[in-house]
């Protein structure tokens, strides 16, 4: 396998959709207000982008470090477990590209103003806590409320502010309707490492509560981002009821990839992972796409 391919690998290129789908959603809510601003959205969008990735860096990296990552696991192949890239090499390119994150997130402040600073903090200390620090997030059953917090409300709300200025309750709502859709990607990931994280000692919602129970919660995940978002569709129906049917059809296809979790294990769940972080950017394009046709 060459060095390009590992880093490839680490990236996790099929979960980035995730950090593009919550700024979609804030620029989708700016249009609705009509306070859209290209210019914040798109370095939102650079930012959220280089914080997943430094995020999937260190995840690597610290799994790698506390003996959490085995060669041969079920999951997609780690570099650093397989010997593939140095550690220092990952734990590096985490940091360096932490920091890209920090200088494209400064440049928010002409929009946002000083107390930017604090939110921007705790998104980079985030991105570490998750797999470091002395009590890693993913590994007490907690990696989904981050998900939620960090994949979801943060840039849905935070884009949003920074084009309006403020943050009504339907922002609030579709940050948290996002935010499921984004842990349902980390559901899916743990449902499959289920049975290795047991034997290492490393505790998530599958492995806490059971397979049954995780499976449960992507379908109430799904349920739920469309109940919180319904205010906005409902708002959208002033083209015609026919909107609607964009929520309704999205929930159909979500239901089927569900289905398809629910009858696979080991690698075959690999790109059921792909689609789940896919269907979480459909939900946000298919609502840009039907707000941009009511302007």
């Amino acid at each position: 396998m060459s060095k390009l391919s590992c880093w490839t690998e680490a990236v996790r290129l099929r979960t980035l959709p995730v950090s593009l789908a919550g700024v979609i959603a804030g620029a989708s809510m700016a249009l609705c207000y009509h306070t859209f601003k290209p210019a914040p959205v798109a370095i939102c969008l650079l930012f959220a982008t280089l914080a997943q990735i430094a995020s999937n860096f260190a995840n690597e990296y610290f799994d790698y470090r506390d003996g959490l990552d085995r060669k041969g696991r079920t999951g997609p192949r780690r570099g650093v477990t397989e010997g593939d890239i140095p550690p220092e090499a990952m734990r590096n390119a985490a940091l360096a590209t932490l920091g890209c994150a920090a200088a494209v997130g400064c440049s928010l402040l002409w929009w946002g103003g000083w107390w930017l600073i604090a939110p921007g903090v705790a998104i980079v200390l985030g991105a570490l806590a998750y797999s470091a620090g002395p009590w890693p997030l993913s590994r007490h059953a907690l990696g989904e409320i981050a998900v939620v917090l960090f994949f979801g409300v943060a840039p849905v709300t935070l884009t949003y502010y920074l084009q309006a200025g403020n943050c009504p309750a339907t922002v609030w709502m579709t940050s948290v309707a996002v935010g499921l859709l984004a842990a349902n990607v980390l559901i899916v990931n743990n449902y499959r490492d289920r049975d290795d994280d047991r034997a290492v000692g490393k505790t998530t919602i599958a492995v806490k509560f059971g397979p049954r129970f995780a499976l449960g919660l992507y379908l109430a995940d799904i349920i739920m981002a469309v109940a919180l978002t319904l205010p906005v569709w409902i708002a959208l129906c002033s083209r015609g009821i026919w909107i609607l049917l964009c929520p309704a059809a999205w929930l159909v296809v979500a239901v089927t990839v569900w289905k398809s979790v629910c009858r696979s294990s080991g690698t075959a769940l690999n790109p059921l992972l792909g689609k789940t972080a896919m269907l979480m950017l459909a939900y946000t394009v298919m609502l840009l796409l039907c707000v941009t046709l009511t302007l």
